[in-house]
């Protein structure tokens, strides 16, 4: 007998291992492809999120900008109407032109404030052709070299304000850019255009290098100041060539090394249709915090990925290890020849302690299981509070929130049911309002999902009251209603009638729809049991078999009347009230 005992020994240890293999490796890839897809997930949210409030800040900077412009731009008309101006421009009286606006623009020039936003570096003047007009040697113009002054002359004057951008030398030998607005001289007897007041101002960008954002001015193929190395300016400048010239807040962005640092680089064209040459802002913005916060984050993924790893193992470790029991059972029935009434009441004891033993793994390992998954759930909701998330993020989190709620409720029928599997479970029968109830759960129908296709239909005598345990009796009808709303055809109808023979309280719930097969109409109250043609319906099997052990717990009975293709029907039976305080 050893002998033959041996190979199936051998059989059922390798049944063991090739089952927990396999399921270690369900459980392996199933956790590497969900890593994988939250990790990309939440990556994707973070940068987008992060680009959006960094635009949104950079957008409100250029506003502030455009206000101080406009604010200059309304200063420069009004110089420009200075008589003093206007009558050396127009009587030709070019040698007193510079020493007139010395006087008219005194306060400008010599403006004392802390930001600069009124206060001009420099001023020139253009003739009706564009070009230059030279001022004394002694003149308080501001100081620029020739080159610097030469770029300021256009093809011709212009006829409306310009704005430009004027890369300057400092006498220390730091480089600066000044913003150059350029406004038309109108004469007064022509109204043409004969000359221009050219004004400069130190840039507005230069107080506000803050936020992590550094700021430069791009303007004839240099950067004020240089924030990146040649590599950087080449891909800068290949990227200003191909981009249009923008206005408002439309930027354009590309990614560059810094010092050995990744920052996003941000452009935008500075004086669009203007005559001036071409003027970029450029905004740099380090990536470090970000791509620290995402390694952070990577690592806290992998870290509940190992846990979630390391969980999954185990439990399939436990699982293969119930499964193999039967196998194992069978191997030993099959070579040990049992006989005798002795080994027969050994065998039923061994099966009743297995029982047992399922009743309590059955019953702890719910009760383990609500508290991560409560956790699980709090976790959702709290990420779903997160700003920034995308419609589709939320969506798919709320999906989770509800499978959560799914799983809640089969945890806690799978304890109620264990309960009663244990004998622990005693009612408090007392007077329950059946009518009342069921039409407090009709109700709850009207407001579940697709529910206005389907028509409730009652027919329970007022006040009919039953013996029972008000929140088990509920849990009986609630299933019964559940499932006739969750197998109904769309356009069907659930059907509610009570009706009372002597002691007893007959209950039916009846609905539209495909039916119960048949051959599973005996199995429909079995835990766990779903038939083929209901596999795309949502639920887990136990709601019959905990209705029908309830419904015998208030000394009633839960039965299938019949089921055909468009109707379904179960009965349930309870005590009446006033027959059970009489007896």
């Amino acid at each position: 007998m050893r002998t033959a005992a041996e190979p199936q020994k051998q059989g059922v240890a390798g049944f063991r291992a090739r089952l927990l293999l396999g399921m270690m490796l369900i459980a392996s890839g199933i956790t590497a492809v969900v890593l994988y897809v939250v990790e990309r997930k939440v990556v994707a949210d973070s940068e987008q999120a992060s680009r959006q409030a960094y635009e949104k800040e950079l957008a409100s900077m250029h506003r502030l900008q455009e206000l101080r412009h406009a604010a200059l731009a309304e200063r420069c008309k009004t110089l420009v109407r200075r008589p003093r101006i206007h009558a050396a421009l127009e009587d030709n009286a070019l040698d007193l032109l510079y020493p007139s606006a010395r006087d008219e623009l005194r306060d400008v020039m010599d403006a004392d404030d802390e930001v600069g936003i009124l206060h001009a570096t420099f001023y020139r003047f253009l003739d009706a052709s564009g070009k230059v007009i030279a001022p004394p040697p002694d003149a308080e113009v501001g100081a620029l070299n020739e080159e610097e002054e030469g770029s300021l002359a256009l093809q011709q004057v212009p006829a409306t304000q310009q704005t430009g951008y004027l890369a300057r030398k400092m006498p220390d030998g730091s480089e600066t850019v000044d913003a150059v607005i350029a406004a038309p001289v109108i004469s007064t007897e022509t109204h043409e255009v004969i000359a221009a007041l050219v004004l400069g101002f130190k840039p507005f960008a230069d107080k506000m290098q803050e936020a992590g954002i550094q700021r430069a001015i791009w303007v004839e193929g240099r950067m004020t100041p240089a924030l990146v190395e040649a590599p950087g300016m080449t891909a800068l400048a290949g990227q200003m060539s191909r981009a249009p010239a923008p206005g408002g807040d439309a930027f354009s962005s590309l990614q560059l090394d810094v010092h050995g640092v990744p920052h996003r680089a941000f452009f935008m064209r500075l004086n669009p249709g203007s005559m001036f040459a071409p003027a970029f802002e450029v905004s740099l913005y380090s990536l470090a915090p970000s791509l620290e916060r995402l390694r952070h984050l990577r690592w806290q993924i992998v870290t509940a990925g190992a846990v979630l790893l390391l969980t999954g193992l185990v439990a399939s470790h436990f699982i293969s290890a119930r499964l193999s029991v039967p196998v194992e059972k069978l191997a030993h029935d099959s070579a040990v020849n049992i006989a005798g009434r002795e080994q027969a009441e050994a065998a039923l004891e061994m099966t009743h302690v297995e029982l047992q033993r399922s009743v309590r793994f059955s019953a702890d390992a719910s009760h383990q299981l609500k508290t991560p998954v409560a956790v699980l759930r709090a976790g959702l909701e709290e990420l779903l509070q997160q700003p920034g998330l995308s419609r589709r993020s939320q969506e798919e989190i709320e999906a989770l929130i509800g499978q959560t709620a799914r799983l809640t409720s089969m945890i806690h029928d799978l304890l109620l049911l264990s309960r009663m599997d244990a004998g622990r479970l005693h009612l408090d029968l007392v007077r329950v309002d059946l009518s009342q109830l069921i039409a407090s759960l009709a109700d709850d129908l009207s407001v579940l999902p697709d529910a206005a296709d389907v028509t409730v239909e009652t027919n329970v005598p007022e006040g009919l009251q039953i013996m029972g345990e008000k929140r088990y009796t509920a849990i009986i009808l609630h299933n019964l209603l559940e499932n006739a709303w969750k197998y109904n055809e769309r356009g069907g109808k659930v059907c509610i009638g009570a009706t009372v023979e002597k002691s007893r309280v007959h209950l039916r719930v009846g609905n539209n729809g495909a039916g119960i097969p048949e051959h599973a109409q005996k199995h429909v109250f079995e835990r766990f049991h779903r038939a083929a043609a209901n596999e795309g319906t949502p639920g887990h099997g136990l709601g019959l078999d905990l209705a029908r052990e309830l419904a015998r717990l208030h000394g009633g009975e839960l039965r299938l009347v019949g089921s055909a293709p468009g109707w379904t029907e179960f009965e349930a039976t309870f005590t009446l009230a006033s027959s059970a305080e009489t007896a």
